[in-house]
């Protein structure tokens, strides 16, 4: 097992805002195998991080994304410098596709049908990340939308720390 490079505590909140719009976080390898390959129908998977671009638009674009009417039937998040097991057997799950983090996933069947790699999230704020993404869904999910009522979407704030005032994780 790889020890986390960051504190699971301080990165806590940048993987909750994900739990309270219906993401399940996940830590290990036979979690990830099991969400994604052993289960019928559509996983949208993110790959979190401590950087910016995770802060600015990929957690706030699929947070945002699952307010459509149209959403996978279930999405994951595995948080990467800390859950490095469950990142790396996510990304053998996708052997063509460069590792990246962020990284946005969507499986159908256990299948990959579309990602968003770091380079492309990069290049796109919040709403275009979640209009990338409702495209996807409309043509690959049949789960109905919103994930959450948007009352309760209203209310959650994005964590927007960035990875550069995080400390690296040191177990003694």
């Amino acid at each position: 097992m790889q020890p986390p490079l960051y504190d699971p505590e301080s990165v806590r909140p940048m993987w909750e805002e994900l739990v309270k719009v219906g993401f399940e976080s996940i830590e290990t390898p036979t979690e990830v195998e099991d969400r994604i390959t052993r289960t019928e129908g559509t996983t949208l998977l993110l790959i979190n991080s401590v950087c910016g671009c995770s802060a600015g638009g990929a957690r706030p674009g699929v947070s945002m994304s699952l307010q459509h009417e149209t959403i996978p039937s279930r999405m994951i998040t595995v948080f990467a410098g800390v859950f490095r097991d469950a990142v790396d057997k996510a990304r053998g799950l996708m052997p063509q596709v460069p590792p990246s983090s962020p990284f946005i996933a969507l499986f159908k069947d256990g299948e990959l049908v579309y990602c968003l790699q770091r380079s492309q999230i990069e290049t796109m704020d919040a709403k275009g990340i979640a209009q990338s993404l409702t495209g996807a869904y409309d043509e690959f999910c049949s789960a109905k939308g919103p994930s959450i009522p948007s009352e309760e979407f209203e209310k959650i704030i994005s964590h927007q720390q960035c990875g550069s005032t995080i400390p690296l994780y040191r177990q003694d």
